[in-house]
């Protein structure tokens, strides 16, 4: 038999990905959805990207209740957990972001560790590495980094995922397995979609031909391609040189106007509707003010932050796949899907 791995979020844009890797890798995976009448639409959706799913089985957990964690970890070797909230709107209270987060992954952990599970990983974040810190660093953020929670500009999901790792650190660690977790730091995560869902990330590209993002504020975004991710998650999953590391996850850092341009050129008759032009900083914040979600990254205006992949590249054995790759593929997908 092969080794099972409980996925938590397989029906998610980077959850789905894990699990085509682990299904390609020979293992069984038992996925986690919130409703088990999600399951018979995440099989059909690994078989058309070519997984065997005879090797796939579904379990109903949600981050915010303590029924079916152990059953769930029953003869499983290894956790994945990658479920998370992730909106595109600050909520009025951050703590509907903190809560699911922070006490997701201490359910999954904990229950985990009461079964003897092997190895973790975790989905964390870029959010949980750099955020906080002098506006003026230039130096790439590394594993060493963490994001600080009384720096300026934190916004909720930002704390939602500092805080979520620092609670997994802090479990195994108590355990005495600190070497047993790994935890995976990805920027903002392109790549082909899977189905018809584009996430957030990819959410954003998707604004750029619908004509909703016209002109673009002066931000920046650290990429990656979910392929990458969730590569790099397999491998964390039984690599030595994994055990006890974070690893921080981006192949460069663009504005929107520069994704903007990518796109253009590599499909023009698709990106009319894309920004022309920056947004002066003035005017973002002039509408900050009756905008919330603005408001709450004002502080990341003209503002480039940078990611030292050369860890997770190591963990690979391979460069990463580039950016541009990995913003184009967003797009192909994004039409293939009927949603451009």
């Amino acid at each position: 038999m092969a080794d099972r791995v409980l996925l938590t979020g397989i029906s998610g844009f980077l959850g789905g990905h894990v699990a085509l890797e682990l299904l390609r890798a020979g293992y069984q995976v038992r996925g986690s959805v919130r409703d088990l009448g999600k399951a018979d639409k995440v099989r059909a959706t690994l078989a058309r990207a070519g997984a065997d799913v005879s090797r796939l089985d579904f379990v109903a957990l949600d981050l915010m209740s303590d029924a079916g964690w152990d059953d769930a970890m029953v003869d499983v070797r290894y956790l994945q957990h990658t479920a998370s909230p992730f909106v595109t709107r600050e909520p009025k209270d951050r703590n509907d972001l903190i809560r699911p987060a922070v006490e997701g992954t201490r359910r999954a952990i904990s229950a985990a560790l009461r079964a003897g599970v092997e190895r973790i990983v975790v989905t964390s974040s870029m959010a949980a590495v750099m955020y906080g810190h002098d506006k003026s660093r230039s130096a790439p953020f590394t594993a060493a980094d963490w994001t600080s929670l009384e720096g300026r500009g934190v916004s909720g999901y930002v704390e939602s995922k500092t805080r979520a790792e620092r609670a997994a650190w802090e479990l195994v660690d108590a355990a005495g397995r600190h070497a047993d977790l790994a935890t995976i730091n990805p920027g903002a995560i392109f790549g082909p979609l899977l189905d018809e869902d584009p996430g957030t990330s990819v959410g954003l590209l998707k604004r750029m031909f619908d004509g909703s993002l016209p002109a673009a504020a002066r931000v920046a975004f650290i990429v990656v391609d979910v392929r990458d991710v969730a590569a790099a998650h397999v491998a964390a999953m039984t690599s030595e040189a994994a055990r006890g590391r974070r690893f921080p996850m981006g192949n460069g850092t663009y504005t929107l106007m520069e994704l903007a341009g990518i796109l253009r050129q590599a499909m023009p008759e698709r990106s009319g509707k894309g920004p022309r032009f920056e947004v002066p900083d003035w005017i973002v914040r002039l509408v900050a003010n009756v905008d919330a979600d603005i408001r709450g990254n004002l502080g990341e205006l003209g503002v480039v932050k940078r990611a030292s992949a050369d860890d997770v590249k190591r963990l690979l054995g391979r460069d990463l796949i580039s950016a541009e790759d990995a913003t184009i593929a967003s797009a192909r997908s994004l039409v293939a899907q009927g949603l451009a």
